[in-house]
């Protein structure tokens, strides 16, 4: 069957029944809150917390921050107690979330604080653009000479039952390459840190968070798929965001060591996330035919990103 008859079939569904377009909106609406009440509250607290980081290394900062980032992968995983599957539709609009919080995170608080310290360094905004044209060209091709070696796959299947080897392989291939995005994303938490404006690195260790919830969802629906029990699933997708502290640890301790380094590690962070988000993240959300859903999502998770950003500074 086409996806248009699939979407065509879905549509007459929802005519027939709907309660189930009423919980889908209903389900939107909650999320919208949500968001709504997380950047309320980060704006209420920003305050005092911003006293409390103070006092804290570039060293420090990095390594808690993007701990507590991929924390929000375990936290992502946390439905698995009470669901065993999760739609597409759904799965997709997540990712597209999640990609749009990149986005932003990756221009406010890596791209334009990388050409402001290289402008200051150089005196130039040629200067400064070659620096950060330079590194985010840097951060991209080693993420993809990384993506050529290192062995990984997507997963676009949905839940099965049985434990088809070749499935249980596509499965694992693809938890580790959410490790692997990990790392990046760590780097560049740690690295956000290096500037002079504390806001940039927590603003970016929370878009990450946000972004790695969907992420932490997806892979623990994945091994769940495969017969895995809920604590396993839970706990291989802690193990997962574990991976954004030695990132977070890298990239701080690299700024640390040398300052002059921070508009190059600022901007080879934006070319591998940049990298993720085109390469894997927003591709894998448009296989089912969810364009749409997903473009939304990115929309949606722009805009918040955009309005953490802006309320923390």
């Amino acid at each position: 069957m086409s996806w248009n008859q699939n979407a065509q079939g879905d549509a007459e569904m929802n005519d027939h029944h709907p309660s189930r377009a009423g919980m889908l909106s209903l389900g939107t609406l909650a999320v919208l809150l949500a968001l709504a009440v997380f950047v309320a509250a980060t704006g209420a607290i920003w305050p005092v917390l911003q006293v409390w980081l103070a006092d804290l290394s570039t060293l420090q900062l990095g390594i808690l921050a993007s701990f507590v980032a991929g924390m929000f992968t375990a936290v992502g995983a946390i439905p698995v107690f009470f669901m065993r599957s999760v739609s597409r539709e759904v799965e997709d609009s997540l990712m597209g979330f999640g990609a749009g919080v990149m986005l932003a995170a990756t221009a406010f608080e890596l791209v334009l604080p990388a050409a402001g310290i290289a402008e200051a360094d150089f005196g130039s905004p040629w200067w400064a653009a070659l620096v950060v044209g330079t590194g985010i060209a840097l951060g991209g091709g080693f993420l993809l000479a990384l993506h050529r070696l290192v062995p990984h796959e997507h997963f676009v299947t949905g839940p099965q039952s049985g434990a088809d080897p070749q499935k249980i392989r596509r499965v694992w291939l693809f938890v580790f390459a959410i490790a692997l995005h990990n790392l990046p994303e760590g780097l560049a938490v740690g690295v956000g840190f290096g500037g002079e404006e504390l806001s940039d690195g927590v603003a970016l260790a929370i878009g990450i968070g946000l972004q790695n919830i969907p992420e932490g969802l997806v892979v623990a629906i994945a091994l769940l798929s495969l017969g895995y029990s809920r604590w396993t699933a839970f706990g291989v997708t802690l193990l997962t965001g574990l991976v954004q502290p030695v990132g977070g640890l890298i990239g701080a301790g690299a700024v640390t060591l040398m300052e002059m380094l921070l508009p190059w590690g600022l901007a080879f962070a934006a070319g591998a996330m940049l990298f993720v988000i085109s390469h894997e993240i927003i591709p894998e959300s448009h296989r089912e035919g969810h364009e749409g859903k997903a473009t939304f999502g990115v929309l949606l998770g722009f805009i918040v990103m955009l309005t953490i950003d802006l309320v923390l500074d």
